[in-house]
């Protein structure tokens, strides 16, 4: 490895650390964004579409009062 390939892998490698920890950020508040969009949805749905999709009122209700870091 060449002195000058050691020097450009430092000088860039925290700026792609800082990307890194700025994409990680973004794709966690998409996935939160995701969660809560589905979440308000069942509580929207009606009972025969709930049943339909084989969810009870109750179900519907206990995942949207679910934590974002909840499954």
């Amino acid at each position: 490895m060449a002195i000058d390939t050691i020097f450009t892998e430092a000088r860039t490698g925290n700026r792609s650390s800082t990307f890194l920890v700025l994409y990680r950020g973004w794709r966690a508040y998409r996935a939160w964004r995701i969660k809560r969009r589905t979440r308000h949805a069942l509580l929207e749905m009606t009972d025969s579409q709930l049943r339909d999709i084989g969810v009870s009122r109750g179900e519907a209700r206990r995942e949207f009062a679910k934590s974002f870091y909840w499954d």
